[in-house]
């Protein structure tokens, strides 16, 4: 009986090349998150918020940003919201003298952001909400975030660990740390922009990561109770290629 009849694709053949070259991954994003760091947005770091409402149907999200780019407010995000005229302007609040015991940074800034919008696409927009988002509550979100992904592996780790055995539990948060951190290192080396829209689009990182994690660990299981005197790299085999169409 022609065991390799059972899969078309030989995984384990290539196992000791792509560990090495996920520790060197890994290795290259841990010096990168150490040294470089992640360029957090507004969200994390603080800054101003302000809902635009475009009376002239003409004016195109590029606009704005461009105009915001060029008014020197540090990261600047702009969105879609609500109707199609209706735009979400995030940037880096700028720091400035103000007067003791006066609040009236906020009051220069906007003032001067109506100004510089005006000469550059005219002054034909309504600003219907304006907020600070301070560096408390950025950090607050940046805790909360970095909570959050440590409570869904904690969860997962001890399902895999009820559900199969403890190396299966090793093994599936080896592979989801393994992925995350790598996913953190792309970021770090292009300065994409961390974002609350970021650390949700990790966890479903890690959601899908365990989800075929767990499909392929139940076929693991049940091979192993099949095919008893068969070596586990055979075994290991076998279970990717029948669940890999479900994997794709």
């Amino acid at each position: 009986y022609n065991l390799k009849q059972q899969y078309k694709y030989n995984f384990y053949k290539y196992f000791k090349i792509f560990n090495i070259f996920s520790i060197i991954l890994i290795i290259f994003s841990i010096i990168l998150l150490t040294f470089k760091g992640l360029n957090f947005g507004i969200d994390f770091k603080g800054g101003t918020l302000i809902e635009l409402r475009s009376l002239d149907n003409q004016t195109t999200i590029s606009q704005i940003r461009q105009s915001f780019l060029n008014m020197n407010l540090g990261d600047v995000t702009v969105k879609k919201f609500g109707k199609n005229n209706d735009f979400l302007v995030k940037f880096e609040a700028v720091e400035q003298e103000s007067t003791p015991g006066v609040n009236n940074v906020k009051r220069d800034l906007i003032n001067e952001v109506k100004v510089l919008l005006a000469k550059d696409i005219g002054n034909s927009f309504e600003f219907r909400r304006v907020e600070k988002v301070g560096p408390k509550v950025s950090s607050e979100l940046l805790k909360s975030g970095i909570i959050a992904i440590g409570l869904s592996l904690a969860a997962m780790l001890i399902y895999i660990w009820i559900r199969f055995e403890w190396q299966f539990s090793l093994g599936a948060i080896i592979a989801i740390f393994h992925d995350v951190i790598i996913t953190l290192g792309i970021f770090s080396l292009f300065s994409f922009e961390i974002n609350l829209s970021i650390v949700a689009a990790v966890l479903t990182i890690v959601g899908y990561s365990m989800n075929d994690t767990v499909v392929i660990f139940d076929r693991v299981r049940e091979n192993l109770k099949k095919f008893s005197d068969v070596k586990i790299n055979e075994i290991t085999n076998i279970s990717i290629n029948e669940t890999l169409s479900r994997t794709i």
